[in-house]
């Protein structure tokens, strides 16, 4: 008899989602707990993680590997060592999808060699009804599949998973709470992520994220400050505030918080970098704009996505501002820090867009001379209301577009290289350059990669490099005495 499934699911709905409240969030510092037989199940085993995606699934792959090792697992970077293997998804482009569903076709000659092995998704495509009755049809050799709010039950699943030798679904409907003290495994030892949000409220037309993460539900200030300080005091030398909108931080609260309040909070703990990411335009206040100036630690890089250059198609995106709103945000952001990095998302051929308002993209990017940018073409994602939208440009002119724009993001990418030739500047060493085992590599506070010629003794550290090259995404230098 085949199991009803149904229970776990709630289609997206962007009228349910809309009347979204505040209550029935809760802050939970206790909820994480592993089964005592699961204590030491992982030893003498192994587990794989594969991450799709943002920033926000990177941290979720940090607190899953936590959990794993308290079981006593070991990390592995090959699939064919794994006793488990967790793939972590992203439901933001189909493109993403497609990866993850091949990697599952992949994994399954692995499952016939071992019949103990558990093959896990989580994620964002968890989340998606669609998705998993595609799995649950057509990939038998997954044993686990849970969501994004669930994240901290992964030692029951895993327990039933393996004790039960059914097929374990747990994907929940609500809207998530926010758990503290999860275990956590950081990918990185001197940078780190900190969440300081979940889900998000704005229902950008084209984005699942809202649907696959929840309402925003902001983590309270003191337990923000309480991880940056446990991070300062190992020895991290930057952290990177995550939200899917980090300048909505705090308006979830009963009595409303800002994010340029908690920004200054961190920025006065004296860690050496904070960084965030990212940021809605709609809510960036002047605010955030002061504190950024004030604190030399606040880095002067800010990722501030547009999405298109005209109006018509930001209101057909939902995106709550105009083009002239966006440029005079911008300006400023310039006129407060000169010398602030920005970068933006960009996205091509959505529905309707003509020609001309694609020009309308390509002049706001002659204006802001952004840094850097992250160029995608249109893709529907079901269960938004821009999916009900004749997707009517097709593929060749929606490439055609994105082609002519990276020819300008280029352009303008290397320009902004160019400008800190001769220039010495601070970089924290993450270590040895992937391309030149004589080189270590690292990043400015602006976010430029830097390559460089320097001792390796001072990998984990802050120093001075002097750049003597700019190509189109990196520069190139030598470490100088501090």
């Amino acid at each position: 008899m085949k199991k009803d499934y149904s229970q776990y699911f709630k289609k997206p709905s962007l009228q349910e989602a809309q009347k979204r409240g505040k209550e029935d969030i809760q802050i939970l510092h206790d909820a994480f707990h592993i089964p005592s037989e699961m204590i030491h199940i992982g030893q003498h085993k192994f587990y794989y993680i594969r991450t799709y995606g943002c920033q926000a699934n990177e941290r979720d792959s940090e607190i899953l590997s936590g959990m794993l090792e308290m079981m006593s697992y070991e990390a592995t970077d090959v699939m064919e060592q794994a006793d488990v293997i967790l793939l972590n998804t992203c439901a933001i482009r189909e493109n993403a999808e497609m990866k993850v569903l091949g990697k599952i076709g992949d994994i399954k000659h692995l499952k016939r060699q071992n019949p103990d092995l558990i093959v896990g998704v989580c994620g964002c495509m968890a989340q998606e009804e669609e998705v998993v009755s595609r799995l649950l049809e057509k990939y038998p050799h997954i044993d686990l599949i849970f969501g994004t709010h669930n994240l901290h039950r992964l030692p029951e699943l895993l327990k039933e998973a393996m004790f039960s030798k059914e097929r374990v679904v747990e994907v929940w409907s609500k809207e998530g709470d926010i758990i503290e003290n999860l275990p956590s495994v950081r990918a990185h030892g001197t940078k780190a992520w900190v969440n300081i949000m979940y889900g998000c409220d704005k229902f950008c037309t084209y984005c699942i994220v809202p649907y696959t993460r929840g309402k925003q539900r902001s983590r309270l200030v003191e337990d923000v400050l309480e991880e940056v300080r446990e991070l300062q005091e190992k020895g991290y030398k930057e952290v990177t505030l995550l939200g899917q909108n980090v300048n909505a931080y705090g308006k979830d609260f009963e009595t409303p918080l800002s994010f340029a309040y908690l920004l200054e909070q961190v920025a006065k703990t004296g860690i050496d970098r904070v960084r965030f990411t990212t940021s809605h335009p709609w809510d960036f206040s002047e605010d955030m704009i002061d504190t950024i100036a004030r604190y030399d630690n606040v880095m002067p890089y800010i990722h501030l996505p547009v999405q298109s250059g005209n109006n018509d198609i930001l209101k057909l995106m939902g995106r709550k501002y105009s083009r002239e709103s966006y440029l005079e945000l911008f300006h400023k952001i310039k006129e407060r820090i000169p010398h602030c990095a920005i970068s933006t998302d960009i996205i091509v051929g959505f529905p309707n867009e003509t020609k001309q308002q694609f020009e309308d993209t390509l002049s706001l990017y002659d204006i802001c001379e952004y840094d850097i940018a992250y160029t995608f073409i249109y893709t529907p994602r079901d269960g938004t209301p821009a999916a009900k939208m004749e997707d009517n440009i097709s593929l060749e002119e929606k490439q055609r577009r994105l082609y002519q724009l990276n020819d300008l993001v280029n352009e303008k990418s290397k320009k902004a290289n160019e400008h800190f030739v001769g220039q010495t500047i601070k970089v924290l060493v993450d270590g040895i350059s992937k391309n030149d085992d004589e080189m270590l590599c690292g990043y400015s506070e602006h976010n430029k990669l830097i390559n460089f010629k320097g001792n390796k003794d001072h990998i984990g550290q802050i120093v001075r490099v002097k750049i003597t090259q700019a190509k189109t995404w990196t520069l190139d230098g030598e470490e100088v005495e501090s």
